[in-house]
């Protein structure tokens, strides 16, 4: 969790704390009351980015076809392994026994199927340190009984509109016809119509689609004027440039995001002539865009800085792996 103060949100929950309703993005505050006796730790990101090294290292040792999703959450296609026996099942069980041995015990669930959607459901159903197959033959039993937010991609949201159209399962979603499911949810009708049959033909996409790197911070109290919230600049600029520094990038594009008390999130971006990323150079294109006409006298609770059109130091286009800008 992030350590105390009246802005604090839940990053994770143990199990334990998820009997009480704590899960990820709820208030601290909110998760006090649910649970006054929960012990708060602070987070330890170079911990947690030293544990994602090695167990990608691990999953680019039978793949390279491996697509990350978030420092320690992974989809690997085993179609050609590079090692080991050609079953996806034996490779995720060594995985799993590697992870735990080089990481000093940490655990892994995995989900073994043939499509992305059942293999990430796959690997919820039997947390901590879990292994779940799902065969073909298995899948539409499986998905008629889940309920809808258990999909993948369905939010809250987008969960209680379904709710409300009497559509709680996936077999009530699979009932609904596409037409029905576009006309209420457009584009995103079609994908469900699709998941409820266990249609998924996404493959597994080791490049990146992030093409920027940043540094945000939400404040305890709120940021009333001008000078209070460009005070705030040195310290974003120089954590974006050591992130920039630390893959060997600069970039092209400077961005400002300012979150108002309200909620309300703006952002301003210029494209430069050529890439930046010394701490001073972001400074300096941050100070340009945030203008009094942007902020308007608004109080301001989260000033962020970023930086996109990712390129090395010299303007050379460089792919760049997505766990490693988390």
């Amino acid at each position: 969790m992030a350590y105390h103060g009246p802005r604090s949100v839940v990053t994770t929950a143990t199990y334990e704390a998820r009997q009480y309703g704590v899960r990820s993005a709820l208030p601290l505050r909110t998760a006090l009351a649910r649970c006054p006796h929960l012990i708060v730790i602070e987070p330890r990101m170079d911990a947690y980015r030293e544990a994602s090294e090695i167990i990608q290292g691990v999953f680019h040792e039978f793949t390279d076809l491996v697509e990350p999703l978030s420092l320690d959450e992974a989809y690997l296609d085993l179609t050609t392994p590079k090692q080991g026996p050609p079953s996806a099942t034996l490779i995720a069980q060594e995985i799993r026994r590697l992870v735990r041995e080089r990481t000093g015990g940490l655990t892994v669930s995995a989900g073994v199927s043939y499509n992305k959607l059942l293999a990430k459901l796959g690997s919820g159903m039997n947390k901590p340190d879990g292994l779940t197959v799902i065969l073909p033959h298995q899948a539409d039993a499986l998905l008629a009984r889940l309920p809808v937010d258990a999909f993948f991609g369905i939010g809250p949201v987008t969960a209680a509109k379904l709710e409300r159209l009497g559509i709680r399962t996936g077999a009530d979603l699979r009932a609904r016809p596409l037409a029905e499911l576009t006309a209420a949810f457009g584009s995103h009708g079609a994908h469900m119509h699709a998941i409820a049959r266990g249609v998924d033909d996404r493959p597994v996409d080791p490049s990146d689609d992030r093409k920027s790197v940043g540094t945000e911070d939400t404040y305890d109290q709120d940021l009333r004027t001008l000078p209070e919230m460009l005070a705030k600049l040195p310290d974003l600029s120089e954590r974006t440039s050591r992130r920039l520094a630390r893959h060997g990038l600069a970039g092209r594009v400077v961005a400002v995001k300012v979150k108002f008390a309200n909620f309300e999130v703006v952002t301003r971006q210029l494209r430069l002539p050529s890439p930046v990323h010394r701490p001073e150079e972001i400074e300096r294109v941050a100070r340009h865009l945030l203008t009094p006409e942007l902020v308007a006298g608004r109080p301001v609770r989260l000033l962020g800085i970023s930086v996109s059109g990712l390129l090395d130091p010299e303007g050379r286009d460089v792919p760049v792996p997505l766990f490693s800008l988390v």
